[in-house]
């Protein structure tokens, strides 16, 4: 498998000063001009909602991959799991810092601390878009879990299933670099990780965000660890990027 290069769209304005500020509006636009409006006032809010339902089914040991400002990995590590958020921007990575989480300034198709030994992966947030490229992306998270590992994913809340170029664009004329980016719902999630080898261990819908319980290594849950219970040692983590 290809890495991806690192896209630095979001690790300048005005996703930068998105973060910053804790607001929008902020999209990313399609080369065809259509806009997702992005939530930043959520994320950069404290976990609640649907996000508890997503906290509810972590077990042990937690990857937030494109964690943001860090509201999912400061929310876990108040649980006592042991978490660590992995972001390419940052100014994200800062904030979670900020907001008592731990963070790596990475790529998720870059080395990471604990390979193959995380109990529960998180892809929140339109997050299975990273990298243009969704089966490659469940096939790279396959590899951070451990051999009965967990995958929570959210799912876009429309039937789509899409592989395009987007820039961060805040809507008054200021827009990053173009990068790929994907959309998948439901129907095109499901049908993806199972090509990537996952086993749907639940699904459900929350303030009409649609999630999906994927694991490794069928639907037993083989000892599931509680929180902050296994081995896996966040301590010596390489220096923030």
């Amino acid at each position: 498998m290809t890495a991806p290069v690192r896209s630095r769209s979001w690790q300048a304005d005005p996703y930068t000063d998105a973060l910053r500020t804790g607001r929008g509006p902020l999209f990313l636009r399609r080369d065809d001009g259509w806009l997702l409006p992005l939530d930043v006032e959520r994320w950069c809010a404290s976990a609640g909602g649907a996000d508890l339902s997503v906290l509810r089914r972590c077990e042990g040991a937690v990857l937030d991959i494109g964690c943001g400002p860090g509201r999912m990995v400061a929310a876990l590590a108040a649980l006592g799991h042991r978490a660590l958020g992995v972001d390419v921007s940052p100014a994200a990575v800062a904030r979670t810092a900020r907001a008592g989480g731990p963070a790596l300034c990475r790529s998720v198709f870059e080395q990471l601390p604990g390979e193959g030994r995380w109990d529960t992966a998180l892809l929140i947030d339109g997050n299975i878009g990273i990298g243009g490229d969704p089966q490659a992306l469940l096939a790279r998270t396959a590899q951070l879990v451990g051999p009965t590992g967990l995958l929570i994913a959210e799912a876009a809340p429309v039937d789509v299933d899409e592989c395009v170029r987007v820039r961060v664009d805040d809507g008054r004329g200021s827009a990053g670099t173009g990068f790929p980016w994907a959309r998948v719902g439901v129907s095109a999630l499901l049908r993806r990780a199972d090509a990537a080898g996952w086993t749907v261990d639940g699904q459900w819908q929350e303030e009409g965000r649609p999630f999906v319980l994927l694991r490794r290594g069928g639907r037993a849950r083989a000892n599931a660890a509680a929180p902050g219970s296994r081995t896996l040692s966040l301590k010596a983590l390489p220096a923030q990027e």
